[in-house]
C-alpha cells in the first residue's frame, strides 16, 4: 500500500497522543479501568476474524486477560484493602503472576523468532527474560515491584531505564520481522511506554504504561484493523535490516546480562558483608 510521508507523521502522531492519553486515564481511573478491560473479553467472537496462528492468539490471551483479572482486579484490591475474595487480590501471587506474565510475552515473540530464523533477536529476547527485575516478597525489603496504597493504586516496578530501552528496540526489531506491517503502529506504543514515565517524571510507571498500550493495541488488532489503511509499513520490509537489527540488539544484551549478574553479586557481597544494608 502506498501510503504518503504525511499519512504517517499524522497517524503515528495521533496514535501517539491517544495513547499517552488512555495510560494516563486508565491510571487514574483503576475502577473504571477494570470493568473497561473486563468487558473487553466480550469481544472473544470478533477474534476468529483477526486472528491467524498460534502466536497470535497466544498474544491476545497473555496480554487482555492479565490485564482485565490480574492488574484491574489487584489494583482495586490492593487500594482498596478489600476483605472478602477480594483479599486473594492482595497476595503476593498477583505479582508473581504479572512478572510472569512479562515473561511469557517476551518468550512468545522470542521462540516466534527463532522459527523465523532470527537467531541474534531470539537470544536478545531470551536475555530480557533473565534480567527482568526480581519480585520480592513483603517480608523483604528488597521489593521490585509492588501495587501502591496510595491513590491511585498503582502498579510500580522499578525497572531499570537501559533494561526498558533494550526492551523497545528488541521488541520493535522483532516486530519487523514479524509481520512488518505492523511495525510502524507497534513502534507507537512502544515509544508512548517510554515515554509516559518521562513526561510524569516517574521512571516505576513503565512497565504500567507498556501494559495498557499493549493491551489496547492488542484489543484494536483482535477486532478491527484500522492500522493497515491509516500506517501500513509493510513497504519497508527487508531482512537484510531485520539481521542487523538483531546483531545490533545481541551486541548490547550481553554486555547487559554481564553487568546484571555482576551488579546481582555486587549486590549479595555488600549485603553479606554488611547484613543492615538493604
Amino acid at each position: 500500500m502506498n501510503i504518503p510521508v504525511w499519512q504517517y507523521i499524522v497517524s503515528m502522531s495521533v496514535y501517539i497522543v491517544l495513547l499517552l492519553l488512555i495510560v494516563d486515564f486508565m491510571r487514574k481511573n483503576y475502577k473504571i479501568a477494570a470493568i473497561f478491560w473486563l468487558l473487553t473479553l466480550l469481544t472473544f467472537p470478533l477474534w476468529f476474524s483477526q486472528l491467524d496462528g498460534w502466536f497470535r492468539w497466544a498474544k491476545t490471551f497473555s496480554v487482555l486477560i492479565p490485564t482485565a483479572i490480574i492488574v484491574g482486579l489487584g489494583r482495586i484490591a490492593q487500594f482498596e484493602k478489600r476483605e472478602g475474595w477480594w483479599k486473594a487480590f492482595r497476595k503476593d501471587w498477583v505479582l508473581w503472576s504479572l512478572y510472569g506474565v512479562l515473561g511469557l510475552n517476551i518468550l512468545e515473540a522470542s521462540l516466534k523468532d527463532l522459527a523465523l530464523g532470527n537467531y541474534f533477536n531470539a537470544i536478545s529476547g531470551f536475555i530480557l527474560i533473565v534480567t527482568i527485575p526480581l519480585f520480592k516478597s513483603k517480608k523483604s525489603k528488597k521489593v521490585g515491584w509492588k501495587i501502591s496504597d496510595k491513590k491511585p493504586g498503582d502498579l510500580i516496578v522499578y525497572t531499570d531505564p537501559m533494561w526498558n530501552f533494550l526492551y523497545t528496540t528488541w521488541n520493535i526489531a522483532f516486530v519487523f520481522g514479524e509481520n512488518p506491517g505492523f511495525a510502524a503502529s507497534s513502534f507507537c506504543i512502544l515509544l508512548a511506554a517510554e515515554l509516559y514515565p518521562i513526561i510524569k517524571k516517574r521512571p516505576e510507571l513503565y512497565v504500567t504504561a507498556r501494559i495498557y498500550t499493549l493491551a489496547v493495541h492488542i484489543l484494536i488488532r483482535s477486532t478491527y484493523d484500522i492500522f493497515t489503511p491509516l500506517m501500513d509499513s509493510s513497504a519497508f520490509a527487508n531482512q537484510n535490516v531485520v539481521y542487523y537489527w538483531g546483531l545490533i540488539n545481541i551486541s548490547l544484551h550481553i554486555p547487559y546480562l554481564f553487568w546484571y549478574f555482576y551488579r546481582q553479586y555486587k549486590r549479595k557481597h555488600s549485603v553479606t558483608l554488611n547484613p543492615a544494608v538493604s
